[in-house]
């Protein structure tokens, strides 16, 4: 029997992308149906656009296609709520990425071809797009990372990360659902606890359309914010 899968992905005022992104990715969950209970699952975190009318029109002809929807919590919650959905809908796999069309559905089949051999295979992105204050905030992440919970990673919060739902659905339970880092400390448990782990170059381009939601100014804040989250979560562990 084969693996179900289910790719996910938050969207936050994605009217200007939302189409292209479903159409590059409906292909995939598509060839890896099994049985028709693979699904291809986005959240409309609150939108105040047109998005979720978007992806409501593209579920009619595309069943394999399920447009959710929540009140705007940020882009962490709007994780956890698709990982609990996949999680629940009982898959085998679960893969995220963002709605934004920074990521590229071509790279997906290496990860998928390899998933036998590990529990988990993260994106690491060498090469960023999205300017270098990102990719400055990313290496003190996984320093962060590698301080408090002795884990080194050379991406600890890439968009484009597959994962075992029955692993993946241990250390969601450990994260309260409105964290706002939760692919950060995923990352850290399946290092940490000693999971199978690759971690394989991806490409990250630049947004094509529309403004990103979390700017640096935000991200810093967050950040602040996680370092005590941080030392509560190390004292759980």
């Amino acid at each position: 029997m084969k693996d179900i899968l289910y790719i996910v992905m938050p969207a936050y005022n994605e009217g200007d992308n939302i189409k292209a992104t479903l159409d590059a990715w409906y292909p995939i969950v598509k060839k890896h149906s099994a049985g028709n209970q693979s699904r291809l699952v986005v959240v409309d975190d609150g939108s105040k656009d047109d998005t979720f009318k978007i992806m409501k029109e593209y579920a009619k002809t595309h069943p394999l296609f399920v447009p959710t929807r929540k009140p705007n919590g940020g882009h962490g919650p709007a994780v956890l709520f698709l990982y609990n959905y996949a999680i629940k809908k009982k898959a085998d796999w679960v893969f995220q990425t963002d709605s934004d069309g920074q990521t590229n559905p071509a790279e997906f089949e290496a990860f998928w071809k390899d998933r036998k051999k590990y529990d988990a295979i993260f994106g690491h992105r060498s090469n960023r797009g999205d300017g270098k204050s990102r990719a400055f905030v990313e290496k003190v992440v996984c320093r962060l990372v590698r301080h408090y919970f002795g884990v080194k990673v050379p991406d600890a919060n890439a968009p484009f990360r597959l994962m075992k739902a029955s692993i993946l659905s241990q250390y969601v339970k450990k994260l309260d659902p409105n964290y706002n880092l939760p692919n950060i400390m995923i990352t850290t448990y399946f290092v940490y606890y000693g999971n199978k782990v690759k971690f394989r170059e991806i490409s990250f381009k630049p947004r094509e359309k529309g403004i990103n939601s979390i700017n640096v100014k935000k991200i810093t804040k967050i950040g602040r914010e996680s370092l005590k989250d941080f030392r509560k979560l190390k004292k759980e562990i």
